[in-house]
């Protein structure tokens, strides 16, 4: 086979002091709550995964300690290797303001489903139009270094929705209207012929 796969999963549910705000690229710490409750969808997870796999994480502690949840539920433990460009979105100087506070800010109107419209660009932040520019250039050099390879990379909302952007080659804003919760997987794939989505948002059966 040709084709590389690839595994996206959105990391765990972050702490509630975290989900009160907008945290964009902040290193915020998991839920440990739900970490301990959510026992089955790790292992569920664990099942459903290739093996063997090349793991992918971003920087940030919260996608780490996801991928090392699964492991700990069944999958054989593996190096995990950091891809900075699949970061989430970084909102610049509106990170750590409350979600009440973003309206007054934006320059376009606020999506209602993700804080920012796909062109909008916080001080000192991105765009969606950049995520998925940088998002996108990672996917094909991995691909390109992975060819025919399966990869599960732990990441972000922002940076998945900006994946499959990239794989449909939709607008910006058009990706705002998927729903990537956490601990679900999209299931990419890059043929030689282009790209195919195999599914988005599916949640761990138990």
């Amino acid at each position: 086979m040709n084709e590389t796969r690839f595994w996206m999963i959105r990391h765990a549910v972050v702490d509630e002091n975290a989900r009160a705000i907008l945290y964009g690229v902040m290193d915020v710490p998991l839920c440990e709550t739900a970490l301990s409750e959510q026992g089955p969808m790790y292992a569920a997870l664990a099942r459903r995964l290739p093996r063997p796999a090349h793991w992918k994480v971003t920087p940030l502690s919260r996608t780490h300690r996801t991928a090392r949840a699964i492991f700990a539920a069944g999958y054989p433990e593996q190096v995990l290797s950091v891809e900075p460009d699949l970061i989430e979105q970084s909102l610049g100087e509106w990170q750590g303001l409350p979600h009440a506070e973003l309206p007054s800010k934006l320059v376009n109107p606020q999506p209602p489903f993700w804080p920012l419209a796909g062109d909008e660009k916080p001080p000192g932040g991105e765009s969606m139009v950049e995520v998925i520019a940088r998002a996108g250039a990672a996917l094909e050099r991995l691909a390109h270094d992975h060819r025919g390879e399966d990869i599960a990379i732990v990441s972000h909302g922002g940076t998945i929705r900006a994946a499959v952007a990239h794989a449909l080659a939709v607008h910006p804003s058009h990706s705002l209207h998927l729903s990537i919760h956490n601990l679900s997987l999209t299931c990419l794939e890059r043929h030689d012929a282009g790209w195919r989505v195999t599914c988005v948002n599916e949640l761990p059966g138990y």
